[in-house]
């Protein structure tokens, strides 16, 4: 497979924020392996099935509402994806699971939507929990980034996919199914999970440009105008980090072991494809640490950007202050309230017809003489 090239997102004025994904309810401590509790959020209104049956000379793809109406497909030669969105309707759910026999911490897993990524080999099947991290831009002002939980069970002739929301992240592989010979048509259920893997993957660098495209319009604004809003966004930009982190590295080991060990349910050919996710979700994690490094400046320029700010601020105000201290002193000497005829110090200044417009002409020159100090010393 040719890489993806990546292409570069429209910058925008707003932040990019991932979505912090909701725990509603948790299996209470002492619960039994398999207890079926949705912790997720309700996305949609119904959930929704639809079949996509396939094979070299025909593709088809149609909803469907009941579970045995899936048999057709299944005992047919041909492949089989059964695509799930939704994850609010246990009852709904279980006639599928019960239906592919899946096991019961394997259901309990795909509705507890905080899943670590990970495979899992059984049996009759292998089990794989991943995140999708997809943007999306809101109102022209912000980017959204979308996360949300995709499992995928592979068979021996079908493949199960189950997400939360209706968000359109395989409608490329839907399209290339109505290809006719493409690859995907062409060899088995494996090639189908890997194809799903490696669109999920694909758009983790989409995910990475929104967030280089972020942290180039936060530099800018720090360069020349640091608010205190943009510390706000920087720590953002960190929590989004976290969690971009949290959604690859397991996945990374998952894959690896995938590729090393022997599976009957993924040739040796597909492995080589799914070599090359492993490889494309490696510059994935090297982007991220570059990002992380980005980041780090970010602060640190912001940091030094208010610095600076504040330095120049207290050198305005010193001045001020060193201009006004002799002008206060000549001042405060013809402020004294000492008769000059009952001294014998006397200050002819105070009765001199001239002295008032000398005095002020006096601080006016003391004022320029340090303005031209200042200005040679390149204070100002």
């Amino acid at each position: 497979m040719k890489k993806v090239a990546r292409k570069p997102i429209k910058k925008i004025n707003g932040l990019l924020s991932i979505n912090k994904r909701k725990v509603s309810r948790r299996k209470k401590p002492g619960d039994p392996p398999g207890t079926i509790i949705h912790t997720g959020e309700r996305v949609l209104d119904d959930i929704l099935i639809t079949v996509h049956d396939f094979d070299e000379k025909h593709s088809i793809s149609l909803p469907v509402k009941e579970v045995e109406k899936l048999s057709p497909f299944l005992k047919s030669k041909s492949k089989t994806w059964i695509q799930v969105r939704g994850l609010h309707d246990i009852d709904k759910l279980k006639s599928i699971w019960n239906y592919f026999s899946l096991h019961p911490l394997v259901q309990e897993d795909i509705v507890s939507t905080n899943q670590r990524p990970k495979i899992e080999l059984y049996s009759d099947f292998i089990f794989i929990v991943l995140r999708s991290l997809t943007p999306r831009s809101i109102n022209g002002d912000s980017i959204n980034i979308n996360n949300e939980q995709i499992s995928i069970v592979l068979g021996k002739n079908f493949v199960l996919s189950f997400q939360e929301s209706n968000e359109p992240i395989f409608e490329p592989i839907i399209k290339r199914l109505e290809l006719e010979g493409t690859r995907l048509r062409k060899l088995g259920p494996d090639y189908l999970a890997y194809a799903l893997l490696d669109c999920i993957v694909d758009h983790y660098y989409s995910t990475l440009d929104a967030l280089e495209g972020t942290i180039d319009i936060i530099e800018s604004e720090i360069m020349y105008n640091p608010q205190n809003h943009h510390l706000q966004q920087i720590h953002s930009l960190r929590s989004d980090l976290v969690i971009f982190k949290k959604s690859i590295w397991s996945l990374r080991d998952g894959l690896n072991s995938l590729i090393r060990d022997d599976s009957p349910f993924v040739d040796v050919e597909v492995k080589i494809f799914i070599r090359d996710v492993y490889d494309h979700l490696i510059q994935v994690i090297d982007t991220l640490e570059n990002i992380r490094e980005m980041i780090y400046s970010l602060y640190d320029m912001h940091m030094s950007n208010i610095s600076n700010r504040m330095n120049e601020i207290m050198k305005v105000l010193t001045i001020i202050a060193t201009i006004f201290i002799p002008l206060t002193f000549i001042a405060g000497i013809y402020g004294m309230n000492f008769n000059p005829n009952s001294s014998p110090w006397n200050m002819p200044e105070l009765n001199w017809y001239w002295g008032y417009p000398v005095s002020i002409g006096l601080m006016v020159f003391v004022t320029l003489l340090m303005l031209v100090y200042f200005k040679r010393k390149r204070w100002l």
